[in-house]
């Protein structure tokens, strides 16, 4: 039964990144594509839509190694405190994750602290859309989206993470 369980988190992850290779479509001062998705507390989530009125940092990943520049953006922006809302926006595109979404969400809840559960916000139906907005070219890369209280990209990276970038999303808070 372990081997069936590891066996098809494989699969799913396998499929989970696209076919297909997207570039980036992501223009500043655009506003990012509508998508929904759920946190891990289970509540519904609208992107961008549910973040207008404040500044937001959403970090992209379409694959599980995206979390290590994921977490490098998050100790960075609490080394540096800097004050944005940051959301966690893992993405899986396809059929089968959607049917083992559940599953997926347990296995991430079981490595998140509880508290952290509702800046995670897991897209499954939208992922095609999300990658194809923001390109999947080397999708161990996490992307990274700054929006305005308005909604508008005001900064975008998609090579993963550098002190550069962050120095850059700083900048960008403080205009």
């Amino acid at each position: 039964m372990r081997r069936f369980v590891i066996s098809l988190l494989l699969v799913m992850f396998a499929s989970g990144c696209a076919n297909y290779d997207y570039p980036s479509e992501v223009t500043i001062g655009d506003s990012m594509v509508a998508v929904t998705g759920e946190s891990l507390e289970g509540q519904q989530v609208a992107i961008p839509q549910d973040f207008e009125g404040q500044e937001t940092l959403l970090l992209f990943g379409y694959k599980q190694d995206s979390q290590f520049d994921i977490d490098r953006w998050l100790i960075g922006l609490d080394m540096t405190q800097t004050q944005v809302a940051a959301y966690e926006i893992p993405t899986i595109q396809g059929m089968l994750p959607r049917m083992f979404s559940g599953f997926i969400d347990s296995g991430m809840r079981k490595g998140i602290p509880k508290q952290l559960w509702k800046g995670v916000v897991t897209v499954y139906a939208d992922g095609d859309k999300v990658q194809r907005f923001t390109g999947n070219q080397n999708p161990n890369n996490a992307r990274v989206m700054l929006l305005n209280k308005t909604g508008a990209i005001v900064y975008f990276y998609d090579q993963g993470f550098s002190v550069e970038a962050l120095n850059e999303v700083r900048e960008a808070l403080q205009k």
